[in-house]
């Protein structure tokens, strides 16, 4: 589903024109934004829960050369799947 066909539907269940529910969905994409920056985690009720994880310093191997290089520490974003969500998709 691309974002005009989600904003197209999302009109026609709350009764919002598309630019209404464009600015609800700009808000909400800033908002997560904002609070991952500022805490480590954000629960989305009945989807998900959007978590800022600290990865380790490690040693890879380079697939090309063989080469053993270190990978820095870093933060990454990790979404994970309610199971109400999973339950309702998968069965």
């Amino acid at each position: 589903m691309t974002n005009n066909e989600l904003l197209g539907v999302l009109s026609s269940e709350t009764g919002l024109k598309k630019k209404e529910v464009d600015a609800v969905l700009q808000s909400l994409r800033n908002t997560v934004y904002q609070t991952l920056k500022k805490e480590l985690k954000i629960k989305l009720n009945g989807l998900g829960v959007f978590q800022l994880k600290e990865r380790k310093a490690r040693v890879a191997r380079n697939p090309r050369t063989g080469e053993m290089v270190q990978v820095p520490a870093k933060k990454v974003i990790k979404f994970r799947v309610l199971k109400d969500l999973k339950e309702a998709v998968l069965s």
